[in-house]
């Protein structure tokens, strides 16, 4: 009888012992069926796990990431191979040149996941379980820009037929899918919710950096007048600051030359390097790569910017991908106090200003000015505050997480025929953790809009891809917002499957009387609305205090 009971209370101290791990992939709702549904492909999703054994999310993951892996690099090395066998002309290369981009991007971001799942044996914790959603949905992003750019490729269409048939976006939206069940499962989902205290509460010494002010006292830093070893709170660290200067007064003449000199940095590191950049026209074209994380770009006073200056265009040859001024993959950027232009003109088809791909990036007061796609939002986690924004055409598109917060968006004078579209949202995958969330800022026709009578509506956004996802919260919209809101792209092409929201705007253009009636138009709820603020939707309250940047994390009210 004895050993009867004993051995009860050791299964009910194992029990109580591994309860949680238990709860966190429940036998009972686990299955391929509860993985499959969530992505588009769920025969493929069926197929790939049919004949593999398989106990929690993390068992349905390897398999997921080693096939989409497989698929990754055989991609890449197909486009390696056709750069040796077919010469291209300029405009063709780069296209190949932004796909290899790409794609070598993948391959070290699904090396990332792999490796990171393959450790495990239990579950992730929930900012983990976020980070690797992120960068499997940046992945499939890739993808999509990659295939586009091998569309205006002809010769190398057989790449992409290959990486079609062989089920490659398949297995990345397949492991999408699995990811999901990472994030809500992998701890209880009321802890998603607890504010992570990352810094003291009274000091980050990125502040500094984000004064609109307090220029002098960065001169000082980046002089040496004061010492930046006092830049630490123990878990923040500004290891350097340097100077950019034309007439030869910093530490450089080039922005591109203080990027270069900068050391290379991977991983988590919270050592941060800030090139100060005083007021003046930098005409430079600036491409900040993946190993160069950390990094902060700081301008000088607003009422006598510091300007960066490019006219790559598509007319001209570029492609969409490189024809930004400044393009950036170096993860925790920061830009304060800088206006990034490309001024090639509304004729010139898409000419971007600035291509952000950096995970937890911030452009803070800056300013962004173009025409057509001026804000490329490409991938990743990413927070725009007090900006301004001017364009004509799907002149803030993309598929990152982005939050638009406290920022006014002008939209400019087009072409005589076109309207101003302000968001082209590119979410492929239901999946995606991607969108672009404008709260509490200001649409506002630009002064040249204005003269032009009223002849041009202004649109809110248009399907791009058959998820978009775009939502405005608590803004203020320009009378010549059109009445329907929202614009058709291609026929009925994503107007059941997307997702266009308001809620609370107010202004001139705020009634929804006349709106859309399309099913991916939603009036949205507060409820709603609270998935797309900083906190909830980039889980902004966990990586930008540390930065000492201003954000709310909610809903103002």
């Amino acid at each position: 009888m004895e050993m009867k009971v004993s051995a009860l209370c050791i299964i009910f101290l194992l029990t109580f012992l591994f309860s949680e791990s238990v709860a966190s992939f429940p036998s009972s709702s686990l299955n391929t069926h509860s993985i499959c549904k969530h992505t588009p492909h769920a025969d493929f999703c069926k197929y790939l796990f049919s004949s593999n054994k398989l106990f929690n999310t993390l068992d349905y993951g390897r398999v997921s990431i080693h096939h989409s892996l497989l698929n990754a690099r055989t991609f890449l090395d197909s486009i390696n191979q056709h750069f040796l066998a077919h010469p291209s002309n300029s405009t063709s290369k780069q296209a190949l040149e932004d796909c290899r981009f790409l794609a070598d991007q993948n391959v070290d971001f699904l090396s990332q996941i792999s490796d990171r799942i393959n450790s495990s044996t239990d579950s992730l914790d929930s900012v983990e379980a976020d980070d690797l959603h992120a960068l499997l949905s940046a992945a499939l992003t890739n993808v999509e820009t990659c295939l586009e750019a091998l569309e205006s490729t002809p010769s190398a269409s057989r790449i992409k037929d290959r990486f079609l048939q062989s089920n490659g976006t398949k297995s990345f939206s397949v492991s999408l899918a699995v990811s999901k069940h990472w994030v809500h499962s992998s701890t209880n989902p009321e802890r998603n919710h607890v504010f992570h205290k990352l810094i003291d509460d009274t000091y980050t010494p990125l502040s500094v950096f984000m004064s609109s002010n307090d220029k002098q006292t960065i001169y000082e830093y980046a002089t040496g007048k004061r010492d930046v070893k006092t830049l630490t709170n123990g878990k923040i660290t500004v290891k350097q600051v340097v100077m950019v200067r034309h007439n030869g007064d910093g530490q450089f003449k080039t922005i591109n030359d203080a990027i270069t000199a900068m050391p290379n940095v991977t991983g988590d590191s919270n050592e941060y390097y800030v090139i100060y950049i005083p007021t003046g026209v930098y005409e430079e074209y600036i491409s900040i790569p993946k190993y160069k994380q950390n990094l902060v770009l700081v301008g000088g006073l607003s009422t006598n910017p510091t300007i960066i200056s490019g006219n790559r265009s598509v007319g001209d040859g570029s492609t969409t991908f490189s024809s930004a001024t400044l393009a950036v993959f170096g993860k925790k950027f920061i830009a304060v106090d800088i206006t990034f232009r490309n001024t090639a003109g509304p004729s010139k088809y898409q000419a971007v200003a600035v291509l952000n791909g950096a995970d937890q990036s911030i452009f803070n007061r800056c300013t962004f000015e173009g025409y057509r796609n001026t804000l490329y939002v490409h991938s990743f986690r990413q927070f725009y505050v007090n900006c301004h924004i001017l364009g004509t055409v799907d002149f803030i598109f993309g598929n990152a997480a982005a939050v638009i917060q406290e920022s006014y968006i002008h939209a400019r004078l087009p072409l005589p025929t076109q309207d101003d579209v302000i968001t082209a949202q590119g979410r492929t995958d239901p999946s995606q953790n991607t969108g672009i969330s404008i709260i509490s800022s200001f649409i506002r026709a630009n002064d040249d809009l204005i003269s032009n009578m009223g002849l041009t509506k202004i649109y809110l956004g248009r399907p791009w891809k058959d998820y978009s996802r775009t939502v405005y919260v608590s803004s203020s919209l320009d009378g010549l917002v059109a009445d329907e809101g929202w614009k058709k792209r291609d026929g009925d092409f994503g107007l059941s499957t997307v997702y266009f929201g308001e809620y609370d705007n107010y202004g001139l253009g705020r009634d929804t009387g006349d709106r859309v009636d399309w099913p991916g138009f939603h009036n949205m709820t507060k409820t709603e609305a609270l998935n797309f603020t900083v906190a909830r939707f980039i889980g902004g309250h966990k990586w930008l205090p540390a930065t000492g940047v201003h954000y709310f994390g909610g809903l103002r009210d």
